[in-house]
């Protein structure tokens, strides 16, 4: 068990992973309202006839276009043209998602190997040469490297959860996480409109959008010089071997003994096997099965609100607006407070019932209705799951079993939405969200019946290590 951290040094780490973090997801959603208009610059600028049999050398774009227009072409409800775009955008979505699965839990644990933030830093490396890449991205074969390179080495988020377990006892865990997602509410709320206004901004003709990708660039290298030098190690073993060595060497230039003293730093408590109340297969999972089904609803609301209200892209914008602003009110205020298994329990409940009413709805109050149950969804779900699975993973192995849970996480995220719309246009709305709901039900069903509350993330302590069931995985 590690020392506990000085109030000093946690209120210190924390304030820096906030900023870190806020610097990071801002200039994360910088893109994601300029997709539709950046891969129509590109489609315009190499493959305007993409389709057309005399196009002899089609470029990487037009052989993607090829097969997504097969795709569209596969389902028996016509697919509006306006949507090519949006096919595009969700099939990068993908691949990024894809790429973070396989490379999660290595980054995780490289973590637990080098320290948090010797990772963090790597990790921050392979994104100024993703941002850059987009900087430079005159052409759609050098933006698409761009989010190849990003996707294998976005590890901030997992990273900074592993931070602030570290530094935070049972009884600040879900506090510490929930400042996580307070971190994502906000960043989703204000980044996007950031972002666009950015690229109305021309300063290279080559790249309408090099303003936005050169002020990301900016932040993401602000972050990466403010980690350097402002963050300390937090990985238990690495700050315990450090002090303990700092005491040896102290204690051999003070006494000249240096041999006596290096074998008594040798000597270490053993440690106690770790006792877990839930096995990490089920958290993951549930982080799975609700992701999976959670983001193709997501990908996909855009397309009912069109298909129902007409809606355009900036009344979209309003709405999950005030979706990120609800779920940042209750992050600060309620799900900070709440035990995490109760969090999840609420989160997936509410889920449920949003998707069920998506699947019937005919009126913008039944939407925002729906939204709001999103927005609860959102402040908890993935703020539970996360300090679960920090409660279940041992000093020494954090980043790998938080990777592994981003990464199971992000595999839904991958193939939700092109599983999910492919439901939609074959079957309809109320079909999908039906069964978008069903599945939901089924990971309440793990929630209320396969995981128990894990000793201490209740602000109790274990009275008898026996009474928790000890899990090999």
């Amino acid at each position: 068990m590690a020392a506990p951290v000085e109030p000093a040094v946690r209120k210190k780490v924390l304030r820096v992973v906030f900023i870190s973090l806020l610097l990071d997801l801002i200039s994360f959603t910088f893109i994601l309202p300029l997709f539709p208009s950046l891969l129509e610059f590109y489609r315009n600028q190499e493959a305007p006839d993409a389709f057309s049999s005399s196009n002899d050398s089609p470029s990487v774009l037009a052989y993607i276009l090829q097969y997504l227009n097969a795709y569209k072409a596969s389902f028996s409800k016509p697919i509006d043209s306006r949507y090519d775009i949006v096919l595009l955008g969700g099939a990068l979505g993908s691949l990024f998602s894809l790429l973070q699965a396989a490379a999660s839990p290595v980054i995780g644990s490289l973590s637990d190997k080098y320290g948090r933030r010797t990772a963090l830093l790597f990790s921050m490396t392979g994104n100024i040469l993703s941002v850059l890449l987009w900087v430079m991205a005159t052409d759609f074969r050098t933006f698409l490297l761009s989010r190849v390179v990003g996707g294998l080495s976005e590890g901030n988020v997992q990273l900074a959860i592993a931070i602030a377990t570290d530094i935070s006892d049972e009884k600040q865990r879900g506090a510490t996480m929930a400042l996580v997602g307070i971190c994502f509410s906000i960043s989703f709320t204000f980044g996007p409109a950031l972002g666009a206004w950015l690229s109305t901004i021309s300063s290279v003709k080559a790249n309408p959008f090099a303003t936005a990708a050169g002020f990301s660039l900016f932040l993401i290298v602000t972050e990466t010089l403010y980690l350097y030098f402002c963050l300390p190690e937090t990985l238990p073993s690495k700050v315990a071997s450090a002090k303990l060595n700092g005491s040896a060497n102290g204690s051999a230039n003070a006494n000249g003994h240096a041999a006596t003293n290096g074998k008594a730093a040798t000597k270490t408590t053993p440690a106690k096997p770790f006792v877990r109340t839930n096995s990490h297969f089920l958290l993951n999972l549930t982080h799975l099965t609700f992701i999976l089904f959670f983001s193709g609803m997501e990908f996909s609301l855009p397309f009912m609100t069109f298909d129902l209200f007409g809606y355009t892209a900036a009344r979209n914008g309003r709405l999950l607006g005030y979706m990120g602003l609800v779920a940042s009110i209750l992050q600060g205020g309620v799900t900070r407070r709440l035990p995490p298994l109760l969090s999840v329990r609420v989160g997936v409940v509410s889920c449920l019932l949003a998707l069920f009413l998506l699947a019937r709805i005919n009126t913008v109050s039944g939407l925002y209705l729906a939204t709001t149950l999103l927005a609860v969804t959102t402040a908890t779900v993935v703020t539970g799951l996360n300090a679960l699975s920090s409660f279940e993973a041992g000093e020494d192995e954090r980043g790998g079993k938080l990777g592994n849970l981003r990464s199971w996480g992000q595999l839904g995220r991958g193939l939700g939405p092109l599983l999910f719309t492919s439901v939609y246009w074959w079957a309809g709305r109320e079909v999908a969200y039906t069964i978008g709901g069903m599945g939901v039900l089924a990971t309440s069903m793990i929630a209320f019946f396969g995981l128990k509350t894990p000793a201490g993330s209740s602000g109790k302590k274990i009275k008898d290590a026996k009474s928790a069931t000890e899990v090999q995985l």
